[in-house]
């Protein structure tokens, strides 16, 4: 069986090192990765590839720093050209990104079969880009791997029972990578030397429906201030693009800023942290995985199991239930013993599952 595997920003690429951990374990397997560039640092992802034991692409496309269009557009010539030249049984896409879709339309097209991995997920929210990506592909696929029960109630509410394509309950293969680099993290990671805190929390902040809206933007910053200020430091590795825009709005913000970290350095991060705050998707859950608290500045989230389950909590962007629920959830003694996301088994689910469609 040759699967033909599609990356492009960097949460991507450590989804398929999980998975490719488990191709890798099984002779009558073979994938091909094509990188499409989407997320572009030359040396960041020389370093990336090579540290985080990832098998380096089969092909580099280079398409970056473009609109959705021409991006996606230039994508979907790029891995056409691929797929007529590797003639895979399936290709496999993960996420909502500009990749994703690329990938599955490009498949799609000369019939060839689209497994996507993350399938399910729904913000409800069609002003998000990565909204629009994940329900077409999902449409479009014929395996559709869920990472959550809800991810597969979203689907049967939607009638996908009725569609030729399978529906697979896999687990999430974000725990599975977490529990793998749990341990090399630790070795490879210095950044709890540098910031010097016993106790802090983590907060992310870059997503656009925050940073692009300047009084959301402003409520945000100010219960981060006074959070900081009064109740427990906080350490913010600062996204350029979100740098960039307090500087435009003229906004000061008084945490602790550090650069963009790694994947390495963020585990470490969650692992000490207090409590985690974040606009992120992935964030959201690796607090899970790490047995952390979250406070979610956002207004929907695709990963309601974690509302549900007290794990987290929706706060929007109103400064005081900001940080009304910050003192909460950093006092809230939380359970994490439920399997919401697969324990680890999500990778040998989904190959599990292919081999079984696809030698059959």
């Amino acid at each position: 069986m040759k699967i033909l595997t599609i990356i492009g920003a960097r949460p991507q690429f450590i989804k398929a090192a999980a998975l490719s951990r488990e191709i890798a374990k099984h002779d009558d397997v073979e994938e091909i990765i094509v990188h499409t560039g989407q997320h572009f640092d030359a040396n960041m992802s020389e370093i990336f590839f090579s540290e985080m034991e990832i098998p380096k692409p089969n092909y580099n496309l280079g398409i970056h720093s473009l609109g959705h269009g021409a991006m996606t557009g230039r994508m979907l010539e790029g891995i056409e050209e691929v797929l007529l030249k590797e003639k895979p049984d399936v290709l496999l896409v993960y996420g909502d990104t500009n990749s994703t879709i690329a990938g599955a339309l490009a498949a799609k097209k000369i019939h060839i079969k689209v497994a996507h991995v993350e399938a399910g997920l729904r913000s409800y929210n069609m002003d998000m880009p990565e909204e629009v990506n994940r329900i077409l592909t999902d449409r479009i696929s014929d395996f559709l791997f869920c990472p959550t029960q809800t991810a597969v109630d979203n689907l049967r509410k939607e009638g996908y029972q009725n569609i030729n394509c399978q529906v697979i309950k896999s687990g999430d293969v974000m725990q599975d990578a977490a529990a793998f680099y749990a341990g090399i993290s630790a070795e490879k990671s210095t950044v709890l030397k540098s910031i010097g805190l016993d106790q802090y929390a983590l907060v992310t902040l870059h997503r656009a429906e925050n940073t692009d809206d300047i009084g959301r933007l402003t409520a945000i910053v100010s219960a981060l201030n006074a959070i900081h200020e009064k109740i427990c430091p906080i350490v913010l590795p600062l996204h350029p693009r979100t740098k960039s825009k307090l500087e435009t709005a003229h906004l000061n913000l008084k945490v602790k800023i550090i650069d963009p970290v790694g994947y390495f350095d963020m585990i470490e991060l969650i692992k000490h942290a207090a409590l985690v705050m974040t606009d992120s998707g992935g964030l959201q859950k690796e607090a899970f995985f790490f047995k952390k608290n979250c406070v979610t500045m956002r207004d929907q989230t695709e990963w309601v199991e974690l509302i549900e389950n007290g794990v987290n909590v929706l706060v929007g962007a109103d400064t005081e239930k900001i940080k009304a629920s910050f003192q909460q959830m950093l006092n809230k003694a939380s359970d994490f013993s439920m399997d919401l996301y697969g324990n680890g088994q999500a990778s040998n689910n989904i190959i599990m599952a292919l081999k079984k469609a696809l030698n059959s």
